[in-house]
């Protein structure tokens, strides 16, 4: 215990690096993830502008990024981090891989909620006159809002634990620090109360991201 008080300052700096991390890898997925998505839900075979070929080229481009292991792409990417924050260490150069995976990965669950919403609230829309751009913010991410935060809310569970991986490149993140005192320096109770911590940290993200959902859901 006093090895865990001793090390508390690095705790705290560690929870802030993954908190920084999450907080603009999320908002960049969602920023380019969204209408990534929402773009592959409208050219989809059978959908209201379908594109079958367009869609074909986007659905492989995105399977591709996203079957890359984190590692792999974090190191393949280099030249491109370092264009584009100057740097391929440090806790902001990990955010440019981070965001790379996330945001396929994002655009293809925002593309599986909006193909649940109901058919029939759409063609609705339609046969009053709606047009696309209406039925896309009034219809499709008023009905799958729900569904968006719970996607969300998954994707950040993953990376945080992808984030682990960002004290190869001196990242840092509570994951790196679990590493980095607990196991490289065999102190398996730093090791156990950093684990504690990102589960405490997980458990808080889902129920936070399932509130949310439950209030924004109509059904409910």
């Amino acid at each position: 215990m006093d090895k865990i008080i001793e090390l508390m300052p690095q705790i705290i700096e560690a929870f802030g690096q993954t908190f920084y991390m999450l907080i603009f890898t999320l908002g960049i997925a969602a920023v380019l993830g969204i209408p990534l998505g929402t773009f592959l839900y409208l050219i989809r075979p059978g959908s209201m502008m379908e594109k079958p070929k367009i869609y074909l080229v986007l659905d492989v481009i995105v399977n591709i990024v996203r079957s890359f292991p984190f590692l792999v792409l974090m190191v393949a990417i280099i030249p491109f981090t370092r264009l584009i924050v100057g740097t391929s260490l440090g806790t902001t150069a990990v955010i440019v891989p981070l965001a790379v995976s996330a945001t396929p990965d994002f655009a293809r669950l925002i593309e599986q909620v909006l193909i649940e919403v109901n058919r029939g609230v759409i063609e609705m829309a339609e046969s009053c006159g709606a047009n696309t751009f209406q039925i896309i913010r009034k219809v499709l991410y008023r009905e799958a809002r729900s569904g968006m935060v719970s996607s969300a809310t998954m994707l950040c569970v993953s990376f945080i634990s992808y984030s682990t991986v960002a004290g190869l490149v001196g990242g840092g993140g509570i994951g790196d620090f679990a590493i980095r005192y607990g196991y490289y320096r065999y102190q398996p109770s730093i090791m156990l109360f950093t684990v504690v911590l990102i589960i405490v940290l997980v458990q808080i993200i889902q129920t936070i991201g399932r509130i949310v959902a439950q209030k924004l859901d109509k059904r409910i």
